[in-house]
């Protein structure tokens, strides 16, 4: 670690820059009887909480329990850097790699779901500190501008309003001297507070009637005749249909993780910015950041100007939902240094908060469904990417397949298949630690691990 990193580092707080507030709620008391419903969901992230108020809206009449293992909030939705796309498959690439013959509906899809969102937060007054001044895509190095070109064609044939930027129109955006130009997507699409989200749909979903139990974790589900049992440490819910939504932690089947791993996305949180720094880099448009590095990184800025910079990946064997290891400084030098590359501008700038999340890696790298008990309880997961808006259509359609609904976009292929199995461990671990490693050195070393990652992208991957 080199003097800046460990100056940089040397006051932070291992700990979500989002949950770290006196406004976080009390949480719900945790079940501890008996009881029947119409709906349960596990889970009490965005996939939950979206399913939640989506199905109490539908029909008010319909008993929802929501069961969630820790704090609403203390899983991965409140650990993301929240840059909102009107995506629903990971990006508009993305979904040309694993649906081209569905592109069509699943823009107009994406475009529904983001329009939904702004109806929620609007009629249930949910201030989440959204800014939707759009994203960029900024390349690194030269031989990054076919692939933005690329981008900006693809993007524009679809009918995003998007504009590409060239290094000093990019630099006038965000003022970065490994910047070379760049792909400014305008419409439907921003940043939030991921924790003031979440609370404002935990109250919503409570006041539209939502039974919500924190601290309660599922410990297993039975069929009982025509309806399912899900019991916990110290109760139990009974009701026709059940919505896991898990997403990374993987629980209600063990079979889920034939096709879902867990990985670890580090993220840093600067001290808040004054005005003269602010003048430093620029950034008067706001908009959330992606870079084209092999090991990507992602920025944007909160309502008191601090820099949110995420994106260096890491496995750990047993998936542990908090791992000790990345409450420590060691993980984020890297993560730090890629800052300072970013932005030298800003040697004077500290770290005040350093944290991880899990993400689901699948080889679709976007949301699938999983059905189990006969149809009873579904799944719906996946998230690699973009979850904070995603989410919302993933609980939409994971609802619907779960009540046997007629929609035709239940029979589209994202709707009817699965991603890929992915190796058991031992094979799973020793793959992830090569792939992380590979990721880290591509950039500078080049060689094997540029051979090695094609080979993960080919296997349904595409990581760089």
């Amino acid at each position: 670690m080199t003097l800046l990193h460990s100056k940089s580092l040397g006051d932070t707080v291992f700990f979500p820059f989002w949950l770290d507030t006196p406004e976080a709620p009390e949480p719900e008391a945790p079940l501890t009887q008996t009881t029947r419903a119409d709906l349960v969901i596990v889970g009490g992230g965005f996939t939950g909480l979206w399913a939640a108020i989506i199905a109490k809206e539908a029909d008010p009449a319909l008993d929802v329990v929501l069961i969630e293992a820790e704090k609403i909030g203390h899983g991965a939705s409140g650990r993301p850097g929240a840059i909102v796309s009107t995506s629903v498959m990971h990006g508009l690439h993305n979904a040309i790699r694993i649906f081209p013959n569905d592109l069509p509906q699943l823009e107009a899809l994406g475009q529904a779901n983001i329009a939904g969102f702004h109806d929620t937060l609007s009629r249930h007054r949910i201030d989440c500190d959204a800014e939707w001044n759009g994203e960029l895509t900024v390349g690194i190095g030269e031989e990054s501008l076919p692939g933005l070109r690329e981008e900006y064609e693809l993007h524009k044939a679809h009918g995003h309003e998007v504009s590409f930027l060239g290094a000093r129109e990019v630099r006038s955006e965000l003022n970065s001297p490994i910047f070379s130009g760049g792909l400014w997507n305008h419409k439907n699409s921003g940043i939030l507070n991921p924790a003031k989200l979440l609370w404002g749909l935990k109250r919503a979903a409570a006041n539209l009637g939502t039974r919500i139990y924190e601290h309660t974790p599922l410990e297993r589900m039975e069929e009982d005749g025509l309806s399912v049992a899900v019991i916990t440490p110290g109760g139990r819910v009974t009701a026709p249909r059940v919505l896991l939504a898990t997403n990374a932690f993987a629980a209600g089947d063990r079979r889920i993780r034939q096709r879902v791993a867990m990985v670890r996305d580090r993220i840093l949180a600067t001290e808040p910015l004054s005005p003269e720094q602010m003048d430093r880099i620029g950034w008067r448009n706001r908009q959330g950041v992606y870079d084209t590095r092999t090991q990507l990184n992602y920025m944007r800025l909160t309502r008191d100007n601090r820099i949110i910079f995420g994106g260096r990946l890491g496995y750990f064997y047993g998936s542990p939902r908090d791992p000790e290891h990345d409450r420590t400084p060691q993980p984020y030098d890297r993560l730090a240094a890629a800052f300072f590359r970013t932005f030298p501008q800003l040697d004077d700038i500290r770290f005040t908060h350093a944290w991880s999340g899990p993400i689901a890696l699948t080889t679709r790298m976007a949301v699938h469904f999983q059905s189990y008990l006969g149809g009873k309880a579904v799944y719906a997961g996946g998230y690699s990417g973009f979850g904070v808006s995603a989410s919302r259509f993933g609980a939409e359609i994971g609802l619907a397949k779960l009540q046997g609904a007629k929609r035709p976009e239940l029979d589209l292929e994202f709707a009817r298949t699965m991603p890929g199995r992915i190796p058991p461990e031992p094979f799973r671990t020793l793959g992830a630690r090569i792939t992380m490693h590979a990721l880290d050195t591509a950039d500078s070393k080049g060689g094997w691990r540029r051979l090695w990652l094609a080979m993960v992208g080919r296997l349904g991957f595409p990581l760089s």
